[in-house]
């Protein structure tokens, strides 16, 4: 998917900031012109700044490496829950867990919880408890799928944050901050730049700006993993043909050896020196 065009980030409502009087100075450079009390941003900034993070976040997705992205707002859970879902990447769109980043650890250990659960209900050890047991059990499971289900393929930190509106996000941007975790995000007239990595101005309130905005990124992380799966395939393919080649040449050396009829001679030219 190519990058969108201004006119695409015009019709999708990107260049909508907030109020005027709501503004946060640290976007001045994002801000194109005031009009009717609104900001209004400049999508020329945009259009460089997503292409400048699309470029990265596909070298990312090429390597193998995890992007977590987190959209707790209401109109931009569905919208990232499913293109985060379409790569592979884990997303957090309930509230965010506190310490999920700089307490990883024990976020790991409720991830475990649930699959202890799901092993007892296999294996024929939820049959044998109280109807009560039970149903504190499904709670606590459906609770944990809620909060953390969608991470539950994240066995390491991300490399990654991907963020839609980092004022509403600011403990996640926080934790990523503290341990150096590059921060992707969209970044709205009201929000301070400073704490993210590689910020896309735009407007993080419309549903077709979120969809538009995430979609590329999203696009481009997906074509770093077709490349990764090609070169992938490539190196196994070479792997396959190399062991063809020390057959060929011991071969090319059985025909370079020296006649037999030579052998007896070469040997006693040898074993002259050593009767002196």
């Amino acid at each position: 998917m190519a990058n969108p065009t201004f006119d695409q980030l015009l019709e999708a409502g990107c260049h909508f900031g907030h109020l005027k009087r709501k503004w946060n100075p640290a976007m001045a450079p994002y801000i194109f012109m005031e009009r009717n009390g609104i900001h209004i941003i400049d999508l020329y900034k945009t259009e460089a700044k997503l292409a400048e993070a699309a470029n990265v976040l596909r070298g990312m997705a090429k390597q193998g490496k995890k992007v977590l992205f987190v959209a707790t707002k209401k109109q931009a859970k569905q919208v990232i829950a499913d293109l985060a879902a379409s790569v592979g990447m884990p997303y957090v769109i309930e509230r965010w867990p506190g310490g999920m980043l700089t307490n990883f650890p024990t976020i790991r250990k409720a991830v475990r919880k649930m699959a202890t659960i799901d092993k007892m209900s296999k294996d024929g050890t939820f049959d044998n408890l109280s109807k009560r047991e039970k149903l504190q059990i499904t709670r606590q499971r459906a609770k944990l799928e809620k909060t953390l289900g969608s991470i539950a393929d994240l066995n390491r930190l991300p490399s990654a944050l991907f963020v839609v509106d980092v004022l509403k996000e600011r403990i996640a941007v926080a934790e990523a901050n503290r341990l150096g975790i590059p921060v992707f995000a969209m970044v709205d007239t009201n929000s301070d730049p400073s704490t993210v990595d590689y910020v896309i101005p735009a407007n993080d309130d419309a549903s077709k700006s979120i969809e538009l905005i995430a979609g590329t990124l999203v696009a481009a992380m997906a074509e770093g993993l077709e490349e990764r799966k090609a070169e992938k395939l490539d190196n196994e393919n070479d792997a396959e043909a190399a062991p063809a080649a020390p057959r060929r040449e011991r071969r090319r050396v059985r025909r370079n050896e020296m006649p037999a009829e030579e052998a007896p001679a070469a040997e006693a030219a040898t074993e002259a020196p050593a009767a002196e």
